[in-house]
């Protein structure tokens, strides 16, 4: 249950989730606690959607770090938590998706609880999720897939190679958060023992007016277009039918398929 500022003797810090954007893709809890926060930091990717229902006696923030380009450092970030709140305030740590994938939450975590605030974490929709509700994929399936790997292609300078060999078989999903370069990627997966023929998609902006898709195959990745950031990258068996399932859908009803949206059986240039 959510405690209304006004029954708190002490600050409080929610690390609530903002989804991928649609502010129809909130939790209902998530809503409900912009609507009595004090403060609000916020990511760059959090949309102004979703921001429009902070109320509007609360000071807003944004603590975003896009491009590599830091407006503020994470220590910075934890400062302002833990001093708001001492203040008695009702704070809000507003990230995109899901606060506890690649949310840096942990950090945040730890200097709160460090210094004795009181926190809460209100999950949210991670792109992942919007993605393969985008192309209408099972991130598992008991045929095919039956483990699912999230993984950010956006590693901490000097962290080691990831070992894709250990982890990923063709029973795997995997879900590339940020993945750059798609030519690294696809020949790490090859490497690690997938087939050329593994399916992969491609979204970009989900649930946006911007939103990108564009389906190819493993073997075919490196020439993908460049979709804009943010983007998540999925590959494995399930995506197989995905979208020539949704193409066909809008062939049934005399709508011609979206030219980023294609099966790798179709042209995409």
């Amino acid at each position: 249950m959510l405690e209304h500022p006004s029954i708190q003797t002490k600050g409080k810090v929610y690390l609530v989730g903002a989804g991928p954007g649609d502010p129809d893709l909130l939790t209902v809890k998530a809503a409900r606690t912009l609507g009595f926060a004090d403060l609000v930091l916020h990511d760059a990717l959090v949309s102004a959607e979703v921001l429009a229902l902070v109320s509007p006696e609360a000071q807003v923030i944004n603590v975003g770090k896009r491009c590599g380009k830091k407006s503020i450092s994470q220590e910075e970030i934890n400062a302002l938590l833990v001093r708001y709140a001492t203040a008695g305030k009702t704070v809000i740590r507003l990230k995109s998706g899901d606060p506890s994938i690649f949310g840096r939450v942990g950090e945040e975590l730890d200097d709160l609880r460090e210094a004795g605030i009181q926190v809460e974490i209100v999950p949210g929709i991670t792109a992942s999720l919007a993605a393969a509700a985008r192309v209408q994929a099972s991130l598992t399936d008991r045929r095919t897939a039956d483990q699912l790997l999230f993984i950010s292609a956006h590693r901490k300078t000097g962290k080691d190679t990831f070992d894709w060999r250990a982890v990923v078989t063709s029973r795997t999903t995997v879900v590339i958060y940020m993945p750059g370069e798609y030519a690294g990627v696809a020949e790490d997966l090859r490497r690690a023992g997938l087939s050329g023929s593994t399916p992969c998609a491609i979204v970009s902006r989900v649930s946006s007016p911007e939103e990108r898709c564009h389906q190819t195959t493993l073997e075919l990745l490196a020439k993908a277009p460049i979709l804009p950031s943010p983007c998540v990258l999925i590959v494995g068996k399930t995506l197989a039918e995905a979208a020539s399932t949704e193409i066909r859908s809008l062939r049934q009803q005399n709508i011609p398929p979206p030219r980023d949206f294609l099966h790798p059986s179709e042209s995409a240039v």
